[in-house]
């Protein structure tokens, strides 16, 4: 995955659109894709922030609200295996 696109830039495709050039031609003059022009001024429309979202995967996991149960699971039954961790969690 690449890194985000300087915020200046960003700035400055938004700014050209709300002055009037369409997307197309917003993405022509700064040498970028139709739908990345686009993007950005959809986000700044919905957030009046045209800051890129933290990229990568979430920090945190899906089951670390259910540990304390799973680690429970494992202690009464220390040869559980994945399946019958997953029956007992549905």
């Amino acid at each position: 995955m690449g890194r985000a696109l300087a915020l200046d830039l960003r700035e400055r495709v938004v700014e050209a659109i709300e002055d009037g050039l369409t997307h197309r031609k917003a993405a022509a003059r700064f040498s970028l894709g139709i739908a990345t022009a686009g993007a950005w001024h959809r986000r700044w429309r919905a957030t009046g922030s045209v800051t890129p979202d933290h990229q990568g995967h979430p920090r945190r996991s899906k089951l670390d609200a259910h540990e304390t149960f799973i680690m429970d699971l494992l202690e009464e039954q220390k040869d559980m295996t994945l399946e019958e961790i997953a029956e007992r969690l549905a």
